[in-house]
């Protein structure tokens, strides 16, 4: 990713999302995902957290949530959040890519808002594509992005696959 955002805007940025959220729930993309209860799920460039709270709802007490952001204010702001509201199954990441989890482990990720701003974009997917189980899905998004160019970015390399587009997100699978 670029270098991070300044603290000030990375709390305005986070007031606006804020405000996106109470119009736009979360909880309402992530029902495209298909989170289910103890899933394994990797929120890369997870911000102010926004996704935190409808992803514990989701995945349950059996599940575990990597929140991964390259802004030390978006991991420490998640890291407040989990600890105050008991969120024992999440775990924070400051990261620009490399996530440091395991093969394989990971059933859903989610890259939501995030692709446009970063740097490295191939190698981003590499790392998720390399953590996702072999049923795995990535969840995408990206607003600032037309259709043609989520779909030729995320499969150009042909590790991922198309497996449908939802209202709010697309959803791919690891190409065999």
């Amino acid at each position: 990713m670029k270098r991070p955002m300044s603290g000030l805007g990375f709390k305005l940025m986070s007031l606006m999302f804020k405000a996106r959220d109470l119009l736009r729930p979360r909880s309402d993309v992530l029902n495209e995902a298909g989170i289910e209860p103890g899933f394994v799920v990797l929120d890369f460039g997870c911000g102010p957290g926004g996704y935190i709270p409808p992803l514990v709802a989701l995945v349950g007490p059996s599940g575990r949530i990597y929140a991964l952001d390259m802004h030390p204010l978006a991991v420490c702001g998640v890291r407040k959040m989990a600890k105050s509201k008991g969120y024992a199954n999440v775990e924070t990441i400051e990261s620009d890519g490399p996530t440091g989890l395991r093969d394989n482990s990971v059933d859903a990720a989610l890259l939501h808002d995030v692709f446009h701003d970063l740097d490295r974009p191939d190698e981003v997917l590499r790392e998720i594509h390399r953590v996702l189980k072999a049923d795995g899905k990535l969840s995408f998004s990206d607003h600032h992005m037309k259709e043609e160019q989520v779909l030729q970015q995320v499969t150009g390399a042909g590790i991922f696959r198309f497996v449908r587009k939802g209202e709010k997100t697309y959803t791919f699978m690891k190409a065999a």
